[in-house]
C-alpha cells in the first residue's frame, strides 16, 4: 500500500469543500420543499402534494449538486502537481482496445500518436499494443491486414502490436485484465485509450512525468475534449465540452481529492497498483443487474482508492481527445449502456472496505440516471393531482354568508420556477462571463461569439431535453424490468438522419407528448402552460433530432482545437489521406 495514501484519500480542504457543497445542496432542495408546499397549501395540502414536494426536494438537490460544482471550479484553484523532470524513467505501454471498428479510422490515430511520439525524442519509452475484442470475422480480417500497413508506415520498430482474443469474456474491462495479466509485468505505466482516442506526445509524456513524481498515484485521468464533429448536435456538445467542461472538472478534482473519477478511457494507470486492486468480480444473477460489471471504470478507481492508491483528475492537461455521437439517437443508445452499468453500480454499494466518498460517487452515478425519471414521475404527479385533492371549502365558517376565497401562491410556483431554472442555466452564464473577463473566450472566437454560442446552446438544451428525459426514461424501466442492453459496437460516422428515420426513433415520444396534453387538459387545464415547454419538444422531437443531425454550418460553436488545429489532429489527417489513396489505388488495380 502507498505510504501517501490519506483516510478516505481527502485532506482537510477536500473535506470541507465537500461538506459545504452537500450542506448547501441539501439547504437549496429543502428550499423547493418548502417552496412547493406554500404553493400547495392555496387548496388544502393533501398527500399527493407531500408526495411532490418530496420528489422536488430530491431534484433540485441533484440540480444544485452539479451547479454547485461548477461554482467551485469558478473560485478555487487547485495546486500545481509535482512532475519529475529529466530523462523518463519508466517504461509505458499505450493500450487502444478495439471491438468492431473501422480499423482505417483507428490504425491512422495510432500512427499520428506514434509519430507525435517519437517527436517528444522519448518515443522508445513507449509502447502501443491493440487489442482487439472484434467478433465480425470480415471486420478481423481487415484488422490484420490493416495492422502490417500501419507497421509499413510508422516504419515497423518493433514498438506497435496486435493481438486479438478469443472471447471478449468481461468486454473492455476483461480485454484490459488480458493484457495486464499477460503482459504487464514489461510495463510501469499503461495510457489507456478507446478506439476513438487521439493524444498528444507531449501529454503522454507529462502524464508519466506526473506519475513519476507521486509513487503514491495510482490512476491520472485526463479531460478529453471532443474534435472532429461535423453535424449541428456534435458540434453543440464539442462546444460544451470545450467550455465548460473545464470548469466542472476542476470543480470535480477540488471536490473528490485523492479519490477522483476514471471515465475509462485517455487515462494513465500504475499496471502494478492496478493489476493488484482492480480484478472485477462477475456479479451473481442475470445481467442487467448481474454478470460482468459494465462501468467497470467507477468501479476501478473505487478499486485503487481502497487499496491506498490516489486516483486523481487533472483539468489542466491538454492535448487529449475523443470523437462523439453526431446525433441524439447515437447518444442515447450510448447512453442506455452506460445506464445499465450506472445502476448495475446498486450491487456495489455495501462491498466490503470501499471508501464512504467511492460509495457515494456510486449513488451520484445513480441518481444520474434516476432523476429525469424523477422529474417525469413528478410531472405526472401534478397532472393527476387534482384527481387526489380534496374539495375546496369555500364557506369554512359556520354561519358566514360570504365565500373565503383561497389566498393565491402563484408567486411561490413563480419563485420554485425561477429557482430551477437559475439552477440549470446560471453555472453556464457564469462561465460565459469569467471567460470574456479572463480572456479565455477568444479562443472560442471572442466575446460575442462566445456568447452567441452559449445562448444557441441554452436554446437546444432547453428544447433536448425532455426528448433525453424520455430517452433516459426507458433505459431505466428496460434495465428494472431485467432487459440486458449488451456492449453494442460504437456507431460512427457522419450520423445524418432524415425526418422518416427520425420519426421511427422517437414517435413514442411524440405519442407520449400528446397524452400528456390530453390528460392535462382532461384533469389539470390549468398546468398546461407551464407543461408546454416539455410537452412541446416531445411533440416535435423528429423535426429536433433530424434537424440536429444535419451538418453544420453556423460560425457559432468555435473551439480551440477548430481556431488553430492540434499537432496529432494534422498528423492524423495527414495519415488518413495516405491510407485513402493507397485504398484508391489498390481497386484501381483490382479493377
Amino acid at each position: 500500500m502507498p505510504a501517501a495514501a490519506t483516510s478516505g484519500g481527502a485532506d482537510s480542504k477536500v473535506r470541507a469543500i465537500r461538506i459545504l457543497l452537500f450542506a448547501a445542496s441539501v439547504l437549496i432542495g429543502c428550499g423547493g420543499f418548502v417552496l412547493f408546499l406554500r404553493y400547495g397549501a392555496a387548496d388544502g395540502l393533501d398527500w399527493m402534494d407531500f408526495v411532490r414536494a418530496a420528489l422536488i426536494l430530491l431534484s433540485t438537490f441533484w440540480l444544485a449538486w452539479g451547479a454547485l460544482q461548477a461554482f467551485a471550479g469558478l473560485t478555487t484553484k487547485p495546486p500545481l502537481p509535482p512532475r519529475h523532470d529529466g530523462p523518463l524513467i519508466s517504461r509505458c505501454v499505450v493500450l487502444v482496445p478495439v471491438y468492431n471498428e473501422d480499423p482505417a479510422a483507428t490504425f491512422t490515430r495510432i500512427a499520428a500518436m506514434d509519430a507525435s511520439l517519437r517527436r517528444t525524442g522519448f518515443g522508445d519509452s513507449f509502447d502501443i499494443a491493440i487489442l482487439s475484442d472484434t467478433r465480425d470475422a470480415a471486420v478481423a480480417d481487415a484488422e490484420k491486414r490493416g495492422f502490417l500497413r500501419l507497421l509499413t508506415m510508422t516504419g515497423g520498430d518493433g514498438r506497435i502490436f496486435y493481438r486479438r482474443r478469443e472471447t471478449n469474456r468481461g468486454r473492455k474491462a476483461g480485454n484490459i485484465e488480458d493484457f495486464i495479466t499477460r503482459s504487464g509485468a514489461a510495463y510501469d505505466l499503461a495510457i489507456i485509450l478507446d478506439a476513438d482516442s487521439l493524444m498528444e506526445g507531449d501529454t503522454m509524456i507529462e502524464m508519466v512525468r506526473r506519475m513519476e513524481a507521486d509513487p503514491a498515484l495510482g490512476l491520472l485521468q485526463t479531460l478529453p475534449q471532443i474534435v472532429n464533429a461535423a453535424s449541428r448536435f456534435g458540434r453543440i456538445q464539442q462546444f460544451a465540452a470545450a467550455f465548460y467542461s473545464p470548469v466542472f472538472c476542476r470543480g470535480l478534482a477540488m471536490m473528490q481529492g485523492r479519490t477522483g473519477p476514471f471515465w475509462g478511457h485517455n487515462a494513465i494507470v500504475r499496471v502494478r497498483a492496478f493489476a493488484e486492486s482492480c480484478g472485477l468480480p462477475e456479479l451473481s444473477g442475470k445481467p442487467p443487474f448481474g454478470g460482468h460489471i459494465l462501468s467497470h471504470d467507477y468501479v476501478e478507481a473505487a478499486l485503487l482508492a481502497r487499496a491506498g492508491w490516489s486516483v486523481r483528475v487533472d483539468d489542466d492537461l491538454s492535448g487529449s481527445y475523443e470523437e462523439g455521437p453526431e446525433n441524439m439517437v447515437l447518444h442515447a443508445k450510448r447512453d442506455r449502456r452506460w445506464c445499465q452499468g450506472n445502476l448495475q453500480h446498486s450491487r456495489l454499494l455495501t462491498a466490503p472496505g470501499l471508501l464512504p466518498w467511492s460509495r457515494f460517487v456510486f449513488v451520484q452515478g445513480i441518481l444520474a440516471y434516476l432523476s429525469p425519471v424523477i422529474w417525469l414521475v413528478f410531472l405526472l404527479c401534478s397532472i393527476a393531482a387534482p384527481v387526489f385533492a380534496p374539495p375546496v371549502d369555500y364557506f369554512p365558517i359556520e354561519g358566514w354568508r360570504w365565500p373565503v376565497i383561497p389566498v393565491s401562491q402563484a408567486s411561490q410556483a413563480i419563485a420554485l420556477a425561477v429557482c430551477i431554472v437559475g439552477l440549470l442555466f446560471l453555472p453556464k452564464i457564469l462561465i460565459l462571463m469569467d471567460a470574456s473577463l479572463r480572456g479565455r473566450a477568444a479562443d472560442f472566437g471572442g466575446a460575442a461569439r462566445a456568447a452567441g454560442s452559449v445562448v444557441t446552446e441554452l436554446v437546444f438544451s432547453a428544447l433536448s431535453a425532455p426528448v433525453f428525459l424520455m430517452f433516459n426514461t426507458r433505459s431505466v424501466l428496460q434495465v428494472l424490468a431485467g432487459r440486458d442492453g449488451g456492449w453494442p459496437a460504437q456507431s460512427r460516422g457522419d450520423g445524418v438522419m432524415s425526418l422518416a428515420e427520425a420519426w421511427m426513433a422517437s414517435h413514442w415520444i411524440v405519442i407520449s407528448g400528446a397524452l400528456g396534453i390530453g390528460l392535462s387538459l382532461l384533469l389539470s387545464p390549468s398546468l398546461l402552460p407551464w407543461l408546454v415547454p416539455v410537452l412541446m419538444p416531445m411533440l416535435l422531437s423528429p423535426g429536433i433530432i433530424a434537424w440536429s443531425s444535419a451538418p453544420a454550418r453556423s460560425a457559432l460553436f468555435q473551439t480551440p482545437a477548430q481556431s488553430a488545429l492540434p499537432a496529432v489532429l494534422i498528423l492524423e489527417q495527414q495519415f488518413r489521406k495516405v491510407w485513402q489513396a493507397e485504398d484508391k489505388a489498390a481497386r484501381i488495380t483490382a479493377a
